[in-house]
């Protein structure tokens, strides 16, 4: 019995040794570029040559499952494969020293944001030529101003070529879901954080627009909601075989966004993007499985012309607001029935209407308003936040699950008035209970963070747009700047 396994052991020694020592030959033989060039050659036919790409296949599965992937060799591989393989090697200790000094960034800015997030009550001493934050709309003014300045300097993006418009590199930039469409179009034209070079950046972007896809390729009769599925699993199957930075990282360090309902629904087909990536959407519900320490929420804001407004031109902040809350809209989703069955056209201060009355203006409205009710519909983000905002007019959030925009710097409790839904019929009891010194403060703080949801075409620091990209890099450093 013993001498049976040595015997086997002797044969798979003989076995194992023998390929060893010849490849040990050849490499004091042959001169030392091509023992390089055949030592590659033989890793690339052994079962794995690189860092496995598990990941991609495993997020890719559901519809890609018959097309083999270039990161598992066959015995014989194509003479192109074997060139993009070398090539890979070939720049390997050069992407490595990038994806270290990449590494590098993210963590001393870390320890300055850390640091500042220590001193809350610090009063910052950076030098800046436009805006120092300060005052209570901020979690950690300090902090925030911290992180906007190092993601100035350092924060990189990368842009994946891959993809053709209209559904990829192009948005819609009217209506309700006009972010989506503004910020991949500024992303594209973007200098100031976005590199073509991706092995320097710290995040990726996917610029699909699920706008675009479901205007496009969505059969409204058919209703197969699966062109998604098809659409983002090839996307993926496409970028995570072509660049090493998909399967590095198992997409943790790339990003997407959408302001459209089904946004969240696009990530579903893809587990890695709809675990591990960082999603920005609208839609940020966390009942839907939205997860504020690694998605970030921005603002839906419904640009009915597609035209910019002017927020410097100045509203009726200062003079007499007659009106002491003001809503029109549909009765859609769970919230609104119950703000219509207690307040519609029932009081004379507090304005609920369905239907808007022949001859009122609706912005009119809201610029007379003390308060402006901001009821979740179908989803929870609501577009007469940022309206609200736009009109000097104090928000009164009612929502369920809703993550609020840029919550992770603003302080939405200095301007704004939060109400649950079981307090609805109580609103005009709550509102009138605001002392005017208090609703004062939060009006001025309201025309103070009007600044973080200004759209400028082109883009202007503290904007939307920065806004959205501090977001993404307090995400990529996984920080969280509010709290100590």
């Amino acid at each position: 019995m013993n001498q049976n396994r040595i015997r086997s052991f002797s044969s798979f020694s003989i076995f194992l040794v023998i390929p060893l020592s010849g490849i040990i030959l050849l490499l004091i033989i042959i001169p030392w570029k091509d023992s390089e060039r055949l030592l590659q050659s033989y890793l690339y036919s052994a079962p794995s040559w690189r860092p496995s790409s598990t990941s991609s296949n495993a997020a890719t599965s559901s519809s890609s499952s018959h097309q083999p992937s270039i990161f598992h060799s066959s015995p014989s591989l194509p003479v192109e494969e074997m060139k993009r393989r070398s090539e890979y090697y070939k720049h390997a200790p050069v992407a490595d020293a990038k994806l270290q000094k990449a590494k590098g960034v993210l963590a001393r800015a870390r320890a300055l944001i850390r640091e500042a997030v220590m001193n809350p009550n610090h009063t910052s001493k950076l030098h800046d030529p436009d805006y120092v934050p300060h005052g209570d709309i901020y979690r950690n003014a300090y902090a925030f101003h911290r992180s906007y300045l190092l993601m100035e300097s350092h924060f990189k993006i990368f842009v994946y070529k891959e993809g053709e418009p209209p559904i990829f590199h192009n948005g819609v930039c009217k209506d309700i879901y006009s972010m989506e469409g503004f910020f991949i179009n500024f992303m594209e034209l973007d200098t100031r954080f976005r590199t073509q070079e991706p092995s320097e950046a710290h995040v990726y972007f996917l610029p699909f627009s699920v706008v675009m896809i479901l205007e496009h390729l969505f059969d409204p009769i058919i209703r197969d909601k699966a062109v998604l599925q098809r659409v983002l699993v090839d996307y993926i199957h496409v970028i995570s075989h072509k660049y090493p930075y998909w399967n590095r990282s198992l997409g943790t360090d790339h990003f997407m966004l959408s302001c459209h309902d089904w946004g969240p629904r696009a990530t579903w087909y893809v587990p890695q993007l709809y675990f591990n990536s960082i999603r920005v959407l609208c839609n940020a519900n966390t009942s839907e499985h939205f997860n504020p320490r690694k998605d970030a929420s921005f603002p839906e804001i419904n640009l009915r012309t597609g035209e910019i407004p002017d927020l410097t031109i100045s509203s009726n902040f200062k003079t007499e607001r007659p009106i002491l809350a003001f809503f029109a809209g549909g009765p859609h989703g769970r919230i609104r029935p119950a703000l219509f069955h207690h307040w519609k056209e029932k009081d004379e201060s507090l304005l609920v209407y369905e239907t808007l009355p022949e001859g009122l203006s609706y912005s009119e409205m809201m610029r007379k308003s003390k308060f402006c009710l901001c009821p979740s519909g179908h989803e929870v983000a609501s577009p007469r936040i940022p309206e609200a905002i736009y009109a000097d007019c104090v928000p009164v959030l009612i929502s369920e699950h809703y993550v609020l925009p840029f919550s992770d710097v603003l302080d939405w409790d200095s301007f704004s008035v939060r109400i649950s839904v079981k307090d609805i019929p109580d609103l005009k009891k709550i509102l009138t209970g605001i002392r005017e010194k208090e609703y004062v403060r939060m009006q001025a703080n309201v025309r103070q963070v009007k600044r973080h949801f200004a759209v400028n075409n082109p883009p202007k620091r503290f904007d939307v747009f920065s806004m959205i990209i501090h977001s993404v890099w307090l995400r990529r450093l996984n920080l969280r700047i509010g709290v100590i």
